[in-house]
């Protein structure tokens, strides 16, 4: 990132999936070139999720060199489907975006280096960089601001599955749960869901697919289901309830391999 004086600097730092060993060089490099970190609190439920940030920087950044802002997250409306889901979403990001905006205003000095730790990849399923965005539009302050990538929940998934993503000459796809029920995708027989809450992975437990699941990847939660669909759903639905009711949260990834039509 630039240094430009006067300017204050902010670092998206992927952090991976949750193994605080999955931290790359780099990311340890911008934590501890920051002054301040941003956290959004998601409530008691996930306070586990903030405890493993913390535990990072306890590790990894000296003490007393470093501020740490909690904000709530903002909460969305998980109810809408169909044609409201787009703009309930958007309107989750117009509220994250005025907390991001009143914490870099009011908490970070003009001369210094916020950051955002970002669970897995900045890139992949996550709202940060456009939530930034969206705080430079609109005008009331100033930065620059630079990511660093993580590992994500797909790339510790087939890692932890010891699989690849995708095959000799065959594209891979990653899509939601919500996609995913509208039929498995046209001419990809690999597929990486994420952010499915309904398990539509059932649908297609009639037909020659294989399934690796996975939840809580990376932490001392971790959850692995692979096999069949028709032999492992059950399993992996038993589990998923069991997790849900411990925990009170779950955030699971999986792929779906379809073997080769004749």
């Amino acid at each position: 990132m630039r240094q430009t004086r006067g300017v204050r600097k902010i670092h998206v730092i992927g952090i991976g999936a949750g193994d605080p060993d999955q931290l790359t060089l780099q990311a340890v490099r911008a934590m501890r070139s920051t002054d301040v970190f941003f956290i959004l609190d998601k409530g008691e439920v996930k306070a586990d999720l903030t405890g493993l940030r913390r535990d990072m920087l306890d590790t990894h950044v000296p003490h007393g060199t470093y501020r740490v802002v909690e904000a709530r997250d903002p909460e969305r409306d998980r109810r809408a489907g169909g044609a409201a889901y787009s703009p309930a979403v958007g309107d989750w990001r117009s509220a994250r975006a005025d907390i991001y905006e009143r914490l870099i205003a009011g908490e970070l000095g003009e001369d210094q280096t916020g950051a955002f730790l970002v669970w897995g990849d900045p890139s992949l399923y996550d709202s940060t960089l456009a939530i930034l965005e969206e705080v430079l539009e609109r005008g009331a302050v100033a930065f620059a601001y630079d990511v660093v990538p993580g590992i994500s929940s797909v790339s510790a998934l087939v890692a932890r599955h010891r699989t690849g993503l995708n095959r000799v000459a065959r594209p891979v796809q990653i899509t939601t749960g919500r996609r995913l029920a509208e039929g498995f995708p046209r001419d990809v027989d690999d597929v990486v869901v994420m952010l499915d809450a309904h398990q539509t992975f059932r649908r297609y437990a009639d037909e020659d697919v294989e399934i690796y699941w996975g939840a809580y990847i990376g932490t001392p939660d971790e959850i692995l289901v692979s096999g069949p669909i028709a032999e492992a759903a059950p399993r992996i639905e038993r589990l998923r309830a069991e997790a849900r009711e411990r925990k009170g949260w779950i955030m699971d990834t999986y792929l779906l391999r379809r073997h080769p039509r004749d």
